[in-house]
């Protein structure tokens, strides 16, 4: 049924607009800096779906759980890596309780970003503890309902590798969207180009693919410029930061008005992408403008 509900949308002309950044409203909503927001998936779970509510209203039909950094290991770092099945879980039910209450037809994404570590034989993480940190993180989030399982943010193809591994051995047909970040002269910190990341991804069965967080929508139309040239038959997705961000008191602020992330929308659709939605410092009314943008090209 998870996979009848993404192509049933696939299937339909246009644009499917994903949501924008989770980080962002959740430090505006009280999260401190620090403090792993997957907590609040049951701590406070009316202001994550509150954020969820506001994607939605705003035209968005693709929302990403609050779950980003639910893995063992980046848990770990906060003595929660025994939590992994309830705060993934919570966050997959938070996110599906808000799409039913809005009476909107909109797919769920299970959001799985980097394991946090650097794998061997750089680092000290095994391929085969980081397929399994998030085996156990997929098995919770399509336990709490997820319709389709999103791994982003991620710069080496062999981490990629892992958790695509770690979600098929719990669901061999789930639809995987996959985004890595090429933030370092159009590679991605680990060397990875946008051609290697398309031609890896494809094989490897991924439903979507393109680019998310970097340094703003020209770096990411220039990816799926490059990806859509060597696979015109791929389903891309563009998810870019509200701007490049500049360091104010400490803070990273995104410098991107709405009226600027509208222009970056219909500048990925004539790109190819078919998912548009946006990252770090959007909000939104970022995406209002951007599904204003795109009206009428709209899933």
């Amino acid at each position: 049924m998870t996979g009848d509900r993404w192509q049933a949308l696939l299937d339909r002309p246009g644009v499917m607009l994903a949501d924008g950044a989770m980080g962002t409203m959740l430090f505006e909503s009280g999260l401190q800096f620090g403090d792993p927001p997957e907590r609040w998936n049951l701590e406070y779970p009316d202001r994550v779906r509150s954020i969820h509510r506001g994607y939605l209203e705003a035209g968005s039909r693709l929302i990403l759980t609050n779950t980003f950094g639910g893995n063992r290991l980046r848990l770990g770092l906060h003595g929660l890596e025994g939590r992994v099945a309830e705060l993934n879980m919570a966050g997959a039910l938070v996110a599906r309780a808000e799409v039913e209450a809005s009476g909107v037809e909109a797919l769920v994404a299970g959001d799985i970003g980097p394991s946090g570590s650097i794998l061997a034989p750089l680092g000290d993480t095994t391929f085969e503890e980081a397929a399994a940190g998030f085996q156990e993180q997929a098995r919770a989030l399509l336990k709490g309902g997820v319709d389709v399982i999103w791994i982003e943010t991620m710069s080496d193809l062999e981490e990629m590798r892992a958790a695509i591994e770690g979600v098929r051995r719990v669901s061999p047909g789930v639809p995987l969207l996959t985004t890595m970040t090429f933030d370092t002269r159009g590679h991605t910190m680990m060397g990875v180009s946008p051609e290697q990341a398309v031609t890896s991804l494809r094989t490897w069965g991924a439903a979507a693919i393109g680019g998310n967080c970097g340094n703003g929508p020209d770096e990411i139309l220039g990816v799926l410029e490059k990806m859509h040239a060597l696979a015109p038959e791929v389903v891309l997705v563009a998810k870019a930061n509200a701007g490049v961000p500049v360091l104010i008191k400490g803070q990273a602020v995104y410098g991107a008005t709405p009226e600027a992330m509208s222009d970056y929308a219909r500048a990925a659709a004539r790109a190819g992408a078919r998912i548009i939605g946006a990252c770090c410092g959007s909000t939104p009314a970022h995406l209002r403008a951007m599904s204003e943008a795109l009206a009428g090209g709209l899933v």
